[in-house]
């Protein structure tokens, strides 16, 4: 049986970086946005946006340069802009607590866990250096009849694993969501620097469905 409340866990802390802004409205409850930066073990960081409630919290509390701690899921919803659809992802916060800089790790929390199923067939590729990758797009049930559907890369034994997986396999990832910038270039020659959100994929596992007497 499947656990809706279980198919989208995500806890991640960082600096917010960005002040709240409005983001929607839905059955009069506002939704504000703003963006968090969470440090990896590299030099490098990652820039995710963080939707909330305004009814979770004072919105006066999340100011800049502040450290938080966001418990809630990785959703996604189609933006229509002249007619092409885009994917928009970000984190839909249940839960925001304010954390002291000195809490250990709280920098670096950056952990999400998925389970869904393949809707598109997934692309393997290698790096110039001949190491494996694999894009799935995973369609994770929720709520209200609705779905949100979560870009993953895997790397390694995982890729190559991941090569010839059937859309429709059910199957559980746990990772961290990652910012990634890459260039789009447009029919006229122009170009502009886009950013998108994906889970970089540590573990895998195929989940069998329980099949009806």
């Amino acid at each position: 049986m499947e656990n809706i409340n279980e198919n989208n866990i995500v806890t991640v802390g960082g600096i917010i970086v960005s002040e709240p802004e409005f983001s929607h409205e839905i059955y009069d409850e506002k939704f504000y946005k703003f963006n968090i930066e969470i440090k990896r073990l590299s030099e490098s960081s990652d820039i995710l946006p963080i939707i909330v409630s305004e009814r979770l919290l004072d919105l006066d509390t999340l100011k800049l340069g502040k450290i938080v701690n966001v418990e809630g899921q990785f959703r996604s919803y189609n933006q229509i802009n002249d007619g092409k659809s885009k994917l928009i992802l970000s984190i839909f916060a249940k839960e925001i607590t304010e954390k002291e800089d000195s809490q250990e790790g709280i920098l670096t929390l950056n952990d999400a866990t998925i389970t869904g199923y393949i809707c598109k067939t997934p692309i393997y590729r290698k790096t110039p250096l001949g190491r494996d990758i694999c894009d799935i797009l995973l369609a994770v049930n929720r709520t209200y009849k609705k779905s949100d559907y979560i870009p993953c890369i895997l790397w390694g034994r995982n890729a190559k694993f991941c090569e010839k997986i059937p859309v429709g396999t059910r199957v559980k990832v746990s990772g961290r969501i990652q910012s990634r910038k890459y260039e789009k270039k447009y029919e006229d020659g122009t170009s502009k620097e886009m950013t998108a959100y994906e889970i970089s994929v540590a573990k895998f596992s195929l989940i069998e469905e329980e099949k009806e007497d």
